[in-house]
């Protein structure tokens, strides 16, 4: 039997997990769609599918006791291509999925994208597979790169606060619930940076630890589209990025949570200490 397999091993979050279970010396497979850009590392062999692949997904979890299945890049389809993988996962047999999902997933999250997820949990519970959900709240990593580059930060979050989650904790959380799944079973942990964060006191904590001044613009709607509007990109791909300040303006990712702490025995790790 193959006891882990991780899937997104050549992205940031699966590659976190698939490098911490290998220097703890444990076995695990790496589904990926590139073989070319799978990690060389101890003591993994590398399966190759893609989500929408059902019978290639089918084979590679053959014998899988725990799958991390990192949610799907982002597209029209992700909900389809995460159904699918799911009923592979079934006939598979595999033991128990620990799903990536997003705070606030709910078929009306005023963030676009947590209505995915929220679809994809759904069709985990009647899959009749054992589940656990780890909903990451917004990247604390990628803020950075939401300053453009006039220093500014620009979206409709007004006021609201989100608790922005370090990449590297979910990563040692997921390890954690992998190598000891069991406890696990049937639940869903909030992952959470220990701070809740309006984007003007983002912008502060990045010129503080970067030097570089960046400052927080509230844009209203009207202005959020119309500023997105140069990039050319789909509909439903501007409704995602707008969607993410208004969820933090909703108020749905201000909740701090213990989960990151009760899962990897440490404090989560706040945003000036990430740029530190």
């Amino acid at each position: 039997m193959t006891s882990i397999v991780v899937c997104g091993a050549t992205g940031r979050l699966g590659g976190r997990v698939a490098r911490r279970l290998a220097e703890a010396g444990v076995a695990q497979r790496l589904l990926v769609r590139d073989p070319a850009r799978a990690p060389s590392l101890e003591g993994a062999d590398v399966a190759v599918a893609e989500y929408r692949d059902r019978d290639a997904v089918r084979r590679a979890l053959e014998g899988a006791g725990v799958v991390l299945m990192v949610s799907g890049s982002e597209s029209p389809d992700r909900v389809d291509q995460h159904r699918a993988f799911i009923d592979a996962a079934a006939d598979a047999g595999a033991g128990h999925v620990v799903y990536t999902s997003f705070v606030g997933a709910a078929p009306d999250s005023v963030f676009t994208l947590a209505r995915d997820h929220w679809a994809t949990e759904e069709h985990l519970r009647a899959s009749g597979l054992t589940w656990t959900f780890l909903r990451d709240n917004l990247y604390a990593d990628f803020l950075p790169l939401m300053v453009g580059e006039d220093g500014v930060i620009r979206g409709p979050g007004g006021d609201g606060r989100a608790a922005v989650v370090v990449q590297d904790d979910i990563a040692e959380a997921a390890v954690g619930v992998l190598r000891d799944p069991a406890p696990h079973a049937g639940r869903t942990y909030d992952l959470t940076g220990p701070e809740a964060l309006s984007f003007a006191e983002m912008a502060r904590i990045i010129t503080a630890a970067t030097g570089r001044a960046v400052r927080y613009h509230d844009e209203t709607l009207e202005e959020a589209y119309a500023s997105r509007a140069r990039y050319g990109a789909p509909d439903w791909q501007v409704e995602a990025w707008v969607s993410t300040y208004t969820s933090v303006a909703a108020g749905e990712l201000a909740a701090v949570s213990p989960a990151i702490e009760q899962l990897t025995g440490r404090p989560a790790t706040s945003l000036g200490r990430l740029l530190a």
